[in-house]
């Protein structure tokens, strides 16, 4: 299967877990093309401001890699700055939330799998 850009959808999502703005996805695949893997594999664009609430996995986990722009990033209560290149990794029963921070859009690439 080949999806080119300019069929790549994506869903506008205001105030994600409670975190304010706007959060635009970009679903790569559907939750029926990960095979009952996971549930998500897109990437969200967040604008200064933006964020992704606090919010807690269960029965799933979650991994963020950074592509542009820079994060402040939420790893069950301890605040740490992400940058380009950086990983952010959520397991089963772990909470996290990500905001953009600074000046420039930041676009993370995210997939969801299923650990039960």
């Amino acid at each position: 299967m080949i999806r080119r850009k300019d069929n790549i959808g994506f869903i506008e999502r205001p105030n994600l877990f409670g975190a304010g703005g706007v959060v635009k996805t970009f679903n790569l695949l559907s939750a029926e093309e990960l095979s009952g893997a996971g549930r998500v594999f897109g990437i969200n664009a967040l604008s200064p401001g933006t964020g992704i609430g606090i919010h807690k996995h269960e029965g799933e986990q979650e991994a963020y890699y950074i592509l542009k722009g820079e994060a402040l990033y939420n790893d069950n209560g301890e605040e740490v700055i992400l940058k380009a290149g950086d990983v952010a990794f959520c397991g089963d029963g772990e909470s996290h939330g990500v905001w953009c921070h600074g000046e420039e859009e930041l676009q993370l690439l995210a997939l969801i799998t299923y650990t039960k």
